[in-house]
């Protein structure tokens, strides 16, 4: 028999559930749900995921599942009813060493996770994505199969150039497209051949300033507001300003008009280069993406995309859209062979928009997203209504703005409600300063404020609604 492994990232996380051995899969899973019971991991009374979303999660069949759950149910570790599904029936609590009363412990792993960064696993559009890799494969010319060129394959820049042309307004032909593995390694290589010092938003993800400061490469930060990065603060010396001007990371909001021109202008002055970071501007809920900065000049912006949000961050595929100078200095950054991304996955990603399997797949996801942002609104509408939500015009998260001072002990409450939730905090600059009055639009500055950064994309279906109910239960009373 086959040996198989699976663990609670798989599921979704609301079934804290590690499978793993070999034999009978329908056994090694009754197994499991016993053990999970047994050890108290799942509590008399708790609510089991469908069968049928279970089975999705897991990668097994339907009835695999199903029986598993019967044969439960007939040996009395689990309880069905019509019209409340299949729960860990009411058993004797777990034996514990000591009958003395124990202090609650924090949850080893958390059972929610509303993190930001990455789409359901389970979206991955697996149907169309063999289909393109079938056809990718069957017109591969045969240079495709030999050392890969630094620029990537020449299918996949064209299919991007028509594109990002079409649907962010960028203007780059194919020659100024260069392929990386990702944003991160498009910043690896933006470091190396521009050198610092940048400067970058007050807001943003810490993982970015850390890589460029490995490369020598120091940062300081640009205040943020309701209208995005304040390019205003930009000054002669900084050599690039990495900015999020689709929505602002992890804020919300695109750059204001106004200052989109103002850096573009602070660019051509000075000799500067704008890296536009486009990690989620495809999906707007409530209006039209807005352009891209790098259409108002090319020859200053460096555009940053990846399908890391869109498709999957498994298949480390991205693009650098480039200034002409920059192109020859990158290319030979990365060496003289394309060492980090697959060529059969970038002829696959090229038939695949090619084909307009990726338009599909990403309106399909943008309906899902801004499905589960309203569910998000909802119900902290109903649970928490003196809490404010804001950045939620775009993206793949929400901002739960907090009472000042309040931050650090939700986060700690929602770890106790099993609940895996950023704070704000985690994503502000360290050189970065709380700003002194008011903004001319009267709210207050990014700055200024305690907040969760709640991502609405990762958890399963089936996962989606406790994990909400969690998040409710960690927020301060009114």
């Amino acid at each position: 028999m086959d040996s198989w492994v699976n663990s609670a990232e798989v599921l979704g996380s609301d079934l804290p559930l590690e499978l793993a051995g070999t034999g009978n899969r329908r056994a090694v899973l009754m197994g499991a749900l016993r053990e999970a019971v047994r050890s108290g991991r799942l509590a008399p009374g708790t609510r089991l995921p469908p069968y049928r979303s279970l089975a999705a999660d897991l990668g097994l069949a339907r009835n695999t599942v199903a029986d598993a759950y019967a044969e439960l149910v007939a040996e009395g570790w689990l309880a069905a009813r019509q019209g409340s599904g299949t729960r860990v029936a009411e058993r004797a609590a777990p034996v514990t060493p000591s009958h003395r009363p124990r202090t609650p412990e924090r949850p080893s792993r958390p059972v929610h996770d509303l993190v930001q960064g990455q789409p359901d696993p389970s979206a991955f559009p697996r149907t169309a994505w063999l289909a393109s890799a079938r056809r990718a494969l069957a017109a591969a010319p045969d240079d495709a199969f030999g050392p890969g060129d630094p620029h990537g394959r020449p299918e996949l820049r064209r299919a991007l150039a028509g594109y990002l042309a079409r649907v962010r307004g960028v203007r780059a032909s194919p020659e100024r497209i260069v392929l990386c593995s990702g944003a991160a390694h498009g910043l690896r290589l933006l470091a190396e051949v521009v050198g610092g010092p940048w400067a970058a938003e007050a807001y943003g993800l810490p993982f970015h300033r850390g890589l460029l400061a490995s490369h020598g490469v120091g940062t300081r930060p640009v205040g943020v507001d309701g209208d995005g990065a304040r390019v205003g603060e930009l000054t002669r010396r900084d050599r690039a300003v990495l900015l999020t001007p689709a929505h602002q990371f992890p804020t919300g909001g695109p750059l204001h008009p106004e200052r989109r021109a103002t850096v573009a202008d602070w660019a051509r002055s000075t000799g500067g280069l704008v890296v536009e970071d486009d990690y989620d501007g495809e999906f707007r809920y409530d209006r039209q993406p807005v352009g891209a900065v790098q259409g108002l000049d090319p020859e200053h912006v460096v555009l940053l995309g990846s399908v890391s949000k869109s498709l999957s961050p498994a298949l480390r595929l991205g693009w650098m859209v480039l200034p002409e100078r920059l192109v020859a200095p990158v290319v030979a950054a990365k060496g003289e062979r394309e060492q980090f991304s697959s060529a059969t996955d970038q002829l696959t990603l090229a038939d695949f928009v090619d084909s307009g399997a990726y338009d599909r797949h990403v309106r399909r996801m943008r309906q899902r997203h801004r499905r589960r942002r309203d569910q998000l609104v909802a119900a902290l509408e109903r649970r928490a209504p003196h809490v404010r939500v804001t950045g939620i015009a775009a993206g793949l998260h929400a901002v739960v703005e907090l009472p000042p001072g309040t931050e650090r002990s939700v986060v700690r409450a929602a770890a106790w409600q099993g609940l895996a939730v950023e704070g704000l905090a985690d994503y502000r600059h360290p050189g970065a300063e709380r700003a002194k009055g008011e903004p001319a639009d009267g709210e207050r500055a990014a700055d200024e404020r305690d907040g969760l950064v709640v991502g609405y994309a990762t958890p399963a279906e089936h996962a989606y609604p406790e994990a909400l109910e969690a998040l409710c239960r960690a927020l301060p009373p009114g």
